[in-house]
């Protein structure tokens, strides 16, 4: 096959091409024929694996909520902490379903009386429970940050129920009730984690 055509391919596909190295897994098939077949085949690799986001399927009914560009930039947001901090899908799935239960993805701010304490941002976060400042709450990247680095001190976060996960790390007074955005929080993910 010809450089030129190579590389076309691999444009279509999202793959790279740098210096007779593919990057991706069509690298296995340069000396084949290309038809539309293992193109295919390569763009659906970059999707997570749906056992890695839910392995423990989902629990209850679940809920779903339309998403604004607000809300979508802030999952996004929670994706991206999740990848610089190292951590994997689960983890981001996990962050996704708690701030949809926590704030519907609204980065909230202080709501008077209809506050719950002094809680604040994505995660619902208390600056008197040592979260940080309200400045640092309200950031989205810090917000998550904070909430990953209780995930982190989880014995096991991995291998846990998202509920169970979630609930040890926020001390819910409905423990119960993250389960219902897991579906969601995974579509999410799946949607964008590579984009």
């Amino acid at each position: 096959m010809n450089t030129i055509m190579r590389k076309s391919v691999l444009s279509v596909a999202g793959l790279a091409f740098a210096g007779g190295v593919f990057a991706g897994p069509i690298a296995a098939h340069a000396a084949t024929p290309v038809d539309a077949k293992p193109v295919a085949v390569a763009v659906q690799a970059d999707k997570p694996d749906v056992s890695k986001l839910i392995p423990h399927g989902t629990q209850g009914d679940q809920s779903h909520i339309d998403l604004n560009d607000e809300k979508t930039a802030n999952a996004k947001a929670i994706i991206a902490a999740t990848k610089k901090a190292g951590l994997p899908e689960r983890a981001a799935v996990i962050s996704i379903a708690t701030s949809l239960q926590e704030s519907k993805l609204e980065n909230l701010g202080h709501l008077g009386d209809m506050n719950d304490h002094d809680s604040l941002g994505l995660f619902q976060q208390r600056p008197s429970s040592g979260w940080g400042t309200p400045e640092q709450i309200t950031d989205p990247a810090y917000s998550t940050t904070a909430f990953l680095k209780g995930l982190r001190q989880v014995d096991g976060w991995q291998d846990m129920p998202l509920t169970e996960a979630a609930q040890t790390v926020q001390v819910s007074a409905y423990p119960d009730a993250y389960a219902q955005w897991e579906q969601q929080a995974a579509d999410l993910v799946g949607q964008y984690w590579n984009s």
